[in-house]
């Protein structure tokens, strides 16, 4: 045990389980028939995954956290914008209701290869 810290043993145990309660309201949901749970990362320069395949008709929650940087995510054809801030989980919302494909830009500048950040939803029917 490391005698210069001593609370980082507690630090890292209340990250474990703030993790695995997250995981479980995400099972949770799913089993209760709740919208399925998609997790997504932003970071300089990109999002991962940067193409999310959807449905039609099905209910969605992106959970989005942001590794570096307060990231911005609009998705200009829904009329959305959030800001993805370090440290917090970011949920999205969606229940897409026709084929098609939804754009997302990064729109808080990061540096030079923002302008490659930028990704999609594509949703069949």
């Amino acid at each position: 045990m490391n005698r210069a810290n001593p609370n980082r043993r507690r630090v890292l145990q209340g990250a474990m389980v703030a993790v695995g309660a997250v995981t479980l309201r995400a099972a949770i949901a799913q089993s209760e028939g709740g919208p399925r749970v998609i997790e997504m990362t932003a970071r300089r320069f990109a999002y991962e995954p940067n193409e999310i395949a959807l449905k039609a008709g099905e209910p969605v929650v992106i959970a989005i956290r942001s590794l570096d940087f307060v990231h911005g995510m609009n998705l200009p054809d829904l009329g959305m914008r959030l800001d993805l801030v370090p440290g917090r989980v970011t949920r999205l919302n969606l229940h897409p209701k026709a084929a098609g494909a939804i754009d997302f830009v990064c729109d808080n500048f990061c540096g030079d290869g923002h302008e490659e950040m930028h990704g999609r939803f594509v949703v069949t029917a």
